[in-house]
């Protein structure tokens, strides 16, 4: 379990005290092998409108302890989107998606687009833009220390300094803007019922289209009425009924 770090945003009238008692109680639960219990306070924590690494982390592993493994998938991905590159957060992420039945074979991608993928995952939105904050401090210091440096030698350091932040700042930017696109414009949901067969059309009546099964992560591409069109990274397109599915 991770220390409870109040990475949280405060929206209801709870005090911290009764959020850290309350957070506490999900712990105890869960050490004690209690976690359906667990489950329902920490989901009691997150209906009051709380956010977390830590809280959906421990959510994710309650709910793996049950047997709940889309929900278990929802919440571990929802505690990636505040730290990508977390350890822990990886490895339980990826040991779930073991257990999912749906093994959707894709193309082999080039070297490069991995090397990309795993670059724009080291941080969240925020801490790319903190990263970006970061190297635009150290190009106002470069540009300071370089006209009140009294050396070459001093004054040229400053200049290579300032250049390769520079550098840095612009790629830093590009990935906060393609990570804060994703964000706005794409959507991902994970399948949380058992088994689902999806519909060609936002329709009961409609053909079947095909079937997946619980934890398969799949993007949200349009919902009308109670029916979300999903699609599969292998590009098969159907719709479901908006209940199958939670938007991460």
């Amino acid at each position: 379990m991770k220390i409870f770090i109040f990475l949280i945003l405060l929206t209801t009238i709870l005090t911290a005290g009764e959020l850290e008692n309350l957070f506490q109680k999900g712990n105890e639960h869960y050490l004690k092998g209690e976690y359906q219990e667990a489950v329902k306070v920490f989901e009691s924590i997150s209906e009051k409108g709380y956010q977390g690494e830590s809280l959906y982390y421990n959510l994710g592993n309650a709910y793996m302890r049950i047997g709940k493994i889309g929900l278990a998938i929802l919440y571990y991905e929802k505690a990636g989107k505040f730290s990508p590159s977390d350890e822990d957060i990886v490895h339980n992420l990826k040991f779930a998606n073991t257990k999912i039945v749906d093994k959707i074979e894709t193309l082999p991608r080039f070297f490069i687009f991995d090397w990309w993928e795993n670059l724009l995952a080291l941080f969240s939105v925020k801490g790319w833009t903190y990263t970006a904050y970061l190297f635009y401090l150290i190009i106002l210091g470069s540009v300071g220390y370089y006209y009140f440096a009294r050396s070459l030698k001093a004054q040229r350091s400053a200049f290579y300094t300032g250049i390769i932040s520079a550098f840095f700042l612009i790629l830093t930017m590009v990935l906060l803007l393609v990570n804060l696109n994703r964000e706005l414009n794409y959507k991902y949901g994970i399948v949380v019922e058992s088994v689902v067969v999806t519909k060609f059309s936002p329709d009961q009546n409609s053909k079947d289209a095909f079937i997946v099964h619980e934890g398969l992560k799949v993007t949200a591409e349009d919902k009308v009425n109670d029916w979300i069109k999903i699609k599969l990274i292998d590009g098969k397109v159907g719709w479901l009924n908006e209940k199958n599915l939670r938007i991460i």
